[in-house]
């Protein structure tokens, strides 16, 4: 992002990652993220969980030169959605990718993802990239196989791989969506809920650069269960939208209450 896109409000994309005890990571991951992104109008948020190594200091070298590189930092460890969650609600784009902070989300995919959204205009709220050649170990190979198979047969989202954190979405659909811990593994189910749609794109997993896992895969299987107890049901309480017009207002003024996608697509 050039100082003239900054100050133009050109911006467009913020790329989002969450962070936790990630030093040995910042530096190489930071560099790809910018070889991706050069040539659009992007800024990155990097969100430092909590870390209680080295990466404050690793995140503030790699700000030297590069204005589009903001930090922000939890207090205390609060959790990966959490973590997603403060970025996105600092973000200045429209439009916003995240990706572990780990490596094994490739920055070069995110091109595609940010195309993909677009092509299909804004009747669709997110383009969810979906992992090939899992470089995990063999039991959370196991453990995520079995939270996508329960998952996709009772929220029916269409998607093989939500655990994925190479996600490219609009920023005024996802403040949408109720937040709670955990809720970047339901967003393509939720975003459906809004009335959205959802597309996907294959990417390539990689092996994390350094280091060990800082954010468990569900953590334990119970509190995935509840989670997915509770998607379940705000997506059986959801009610249509309505379109709401103001009685009175002036001749073209815009209405104050937004409609969504799905209000849109069938003339509500």
């Amino acid at each position: 992002m050039t100082a003239s896109d900054s100050a133009s409000g050109a911006l467009h994309l913020s790329v989002v990652v969450p962070v936790k005890n990630e030093a040995g990571n910042i530096a190489p991951l930071v560099a790809e993220i910018e070889r991706a992104c050069a040539g659009l109008a992007f800024e990155a948020v990097y969100v430092d969980d909590g870390s209680t190594d080295a990466t404050p200091a690793a995140l503030e070298a790699a700000r030297d030169g590069r204005p589009w590189l903001r930090v922000l930092r939890h207090g205390a460890s609060a959790g990966q959605s959490a973590a997603v969650r403060s970025g996105v609600l600092a973000a200045r784009g429209g439009v916003v990718a995240t990706l572990d902070g780990d490596g094994q989300n490739d920055p070069a995919f995110i091109p595609a993802l940010l195309a993909a959204l677009e092509e299909g205009g804004p009747a669709v709220g997110l383009a969810q990239g979906q992992r090939r050649g899992r470089k995990d170990g063999r039991f959370k190979m196991m453990q995520s196989r079995i939270a996508n198979g329960v998952r996709g047969r009772i929220l029916k989202d269409s998607t093989r791989d939500t655990g994925c954190g190479l996600k490219v979405f609009r920023r005024d659909v996802y403040l949408r969506l109720p937040y709670f811990d955990a809720l970047h593994r339901f967003m393509p189910a939720l975003i459906a809920r809004e009335g959205f749609g959802v597309v996907h794109r294959d990417v390539i997993d990689r092996p994390r650069l350094t280091g060990a896992s800082n954010y468990g895969l569900f953590d334990r299987l119970w509190v995935g269960l509840l989670d997915l107890a509770g998607v379940w049901w705000l997506i059986r309480r959801k009610r249509a939208t309505p379109r709401v017009a103001e009685i009175g207002a002036p001749v073209g003024e815009a209405s104050p209450v937004p409609v969504t996608a799905k209000d849109q697509d069938v003339g509500c």
